[in-house]
């Protein structure tokens, strides 16, 4: 009998479990099954793997070898299978580009940015409220570029062999229906909130856990958060139930102001992510450089934004060369 991963999987599968019965039911074998299979390994190995006692399996010297090289081989060959199937996917250099996102006006505008720098080519689209699950997604070779955000300076999404690099660098500005009182100065200071109620839009960051922090240094702990999709969110803020966070670029809507905090206690990174092994030379370039494009130009939709920038002498179309790092 010839060695096969599926028995290294086997024999990993044992001596997980620490029993025969145990390892049946996880393989979804009967134990007779199992025990006779274990023994051909055993045959085709030179000899027993596991000392079969009253209180399970232990493995023997030859089965501590056998598992410390599965050790090696079942992630190296799960390696394997992951790199060509993204290779497989892979698009030939000018047919195809799948695109993910969060919430937010950059995706759309990527979009229309490459159907102009790169034509001919077919773009799809993904949009996920979770940034883990977009680098998985890159990781699996399910996408070819992903555009998250991470709050302030925390890392991007940890996920082996994918490379993230910034767009650009936003204040968190809040949004204030029509009207509202302090929507008439410049800027707001975050003290001047805490009577409010908030709403924002979900993500899987350190986003909320900077928000009550900042709130704190401010003196008040916010008095209810609403979580909840971007229709909702400007639905709420709208009709005044709440004041909302907002990236800066957030595009002009009937009915809401949006305004900068003071000293900029929040900030947020966008990031542009990718799995190398799985791009063309120069494909990486040419979609980072149109999604700062894309940010330039969002951020000069935005009014508020755009004062904000003016203020401090900085165009938008240089919103993602600032160095300033406020946290």
């Amino acid at each position: 009998m010839e060695l096969e991963l599926r028995h290294l999987k086997t024999i990993r599968t044992i001596a997980e479990a620490g029993s025969l019965t145990k390892a049946a039911t996880a393989l979804g074998l009967a134990q007779p099954a199992l025990s006779a299979q274990l023994r051909r390994i055993e045959r085709a190995l030179g000899g027993p793997l596991f000392e079969r006692g009253r209180y399970g399996v232990r493995a023997t010297a030859l089965g501590e070898l056998v598992l410390e090289r599965t050790r090696i081989v079942l992630p190296a060959v799960s390696e394997l299978q992951r790199e060509a199937a993204r290779f497989a996917r892979t698009r030939r250099a000018g047919e195809r580009l799948r695109l993910g996102g969060t919430h937010g006006p950059l995706l759309g505008a990527l979009v229309d940015r490459l159907e102009d720098a790169a034509p001919g080519t077919t773009m799809t689209t993904r949009a996920s409220w979770s940034e883990r699950e977009l680098a998985g997604l890159l990781a699996e070779g399910r996408l070819d570029f992903a555009l998250a955000g991470v709050c302030g300076s925390a890392p991007p999404p940890d996920t082996p062999h994918l490379v993230w690099e910034e767009i650009a660098v936003d204040p968190v500005f809040v949004m204030l229906a029509d009207g509202h009182p302090l929507t008439r100065g410049r800027e707001i200071e975050l003290a001047a909130l805490a009577d409010e109620e908030w709403a924002c839009v979900p993500g899987d960051g350190c986003f909320a856990d900077c928000f009550t922090a900042a709130c704190a240094r401010a003196g008040f702990t916010p008095r209810r958060m609403y979580e909840t999709d971007t229709s909702s969110c400007d639905h709420l803020v709208q009709v005044g139930r709440a004041v909302g966070l907002c990236r800066a670029t957030f595009p002009p809507t009937p009915g809401l102001t949006t305004r900068p905090l003071a000293g900029t206690p929040l900030v947020w990174r966008h990031l542009l992510g990718w799995h190398p092994a799985g791009q063309q030379p120069g494909t990486a370039a040419t979609v980072l450089a149109q999604a700062r494009e894309a940010h330039a130009g969002a951020a000069a939709r935005s009014d508020s934004y755009a004062r904000w920038l003016s203020l401090r002498g900085e165009p938008a179309a240089a919103a993602h060369r600032r160095t300033d790092r406020a946290s």
